[in-house]
């Protein structure tokens, strides 16, 4: 009985592989389905934009573009420039409000990454009593609503004073206020990520004379970079895009964010509002968002995908 040897087999698999290929190819009526469907998540997605930035370049005011032009007629930039000096009645410019947003935003993700890592760490690599206990609690905080914290803070910050200074009715204030609900997401975000780095790097430093303190500063905190990103990330999106903290906490109008400032444009009646430069300020809000995750892409996307599978 004749065998067919390796050789001879050899155009049987590729001609097997080709078949098992060729299966795997969507049929035409499935491709155009899913070009279709991506087209419509697409343009779902990309409308809203369109319909914002056709407002801001509309010298009218209206309330709607009244087509689906996306460039309106006498497209001019006057909105923007209107924003940029004074988008309110009150006597401060977009930079001043941009600034207060922007020290918020920073402040609060810097302290929500400084301290989530620290309690992170120590959750994830240390053995003490309550341990699981205070998971729970901070677990209960994050299921907590921002909006029913507002009362209790309000009261607990306004009693805390220095002079003339009332830490309930300025920036630091709000501040600690936003990081209060950040913090407790900061830490379970980290504290999932460091599990996945394996203690015997650690072992290793400490056999060539790392102490702790070294280990978490050279060895552990470069390997997770990626979930300090996403976290500062997340913290900044929520100092920058805060409202209620900040529109019952501060009363100057020196002291307001952008997000108050974009909520004074609203009138009582749609008539009332300045729908173009309405749109252009929410252009220039969401801009810097933007900018930020730009810079931290690399980082970010490579915190999503590792930070979601265990080990």
């Amino acid at each position: 009985m004749a065998t067919l040897t390796p050789a001879a087999t050899r155009p049987f698999g590729r001609f097997r592989g080709r078949g098992s290929s060729s299966e795997k190819r969507l049929s035409l009526s499935r491709q155009v389905a899913l070009q279709l469907l991506c087209l419509g998540v697409a343009i779902t997605v990309l409308f809203p934009l369109v319909w914002i930035l056709s407002l801001a370049l509309d010298p009218r005011g209206l309330s709607r573009p009244d087509g689906l032009n996306l460039i309106p007629p006498g497209a001019t930039l006057d909105a923007f420039a209107k924003v940029i000096d004074r988008p309110t009645s009150n006597p401060v410019s977009f930079f001043e409000l941009a600034r207060n947003s922007f020290i918020i935003a920073s402040g609060t993700a810097i302290i929500s990454v400084a301290i989530g890592v620290s309690a992170a760490y120590a959750f994830s690599r240390l053995n003490f009593r309550l341990r699981e206990v205070l998971m729970l609690a901070i677990l209960a905080v994050l299921m907590l609503p921002a909006v029913a914290t507002i009362a209790p803070l309000f009261v607990m910050l306004t009693q805390i004073r220095i002079g003339d200074f009332i830490l309930g009715r300025s920036i630091p204030g709000v501040m600690v206020a936003i990081v209060s609900g950040t913090l407790p997401f900061a830490i379970w975000n980290l504290k999932g990520y460091l599990d996945t780095i394996p203690k015997e790097l650690e072992e290793a430093a400490a056999v060539d004379g790392a102490t702790r303190n070294q280990s978490f500063f050279r060895v552990i905190l470069p390997l997770a970079t990626p979930a300090l990103a996403v976290t500062a990330f997340l913290g900044f999106i929520a100092g920058w895009s805060e409202f209620y903290f900040s529109v019952i906490f501060l009363s100057d109008p020196a002291q307001f964010t952008l997000a108050v400032a974009l909520n004074g444009m609203v009138g009582q009646y749609a008539t009332q509002t300045p729908w173009s430069q309405f749109s252009a300020f929410a252009i220039m809000f969401a801009l810097p968002v933007s900018v930020v995750y730009l810079f931290l892409q690399k980082y970010i996307i490579g915190g999503l995908a590792i930070g979601g599978v265990k080990g």
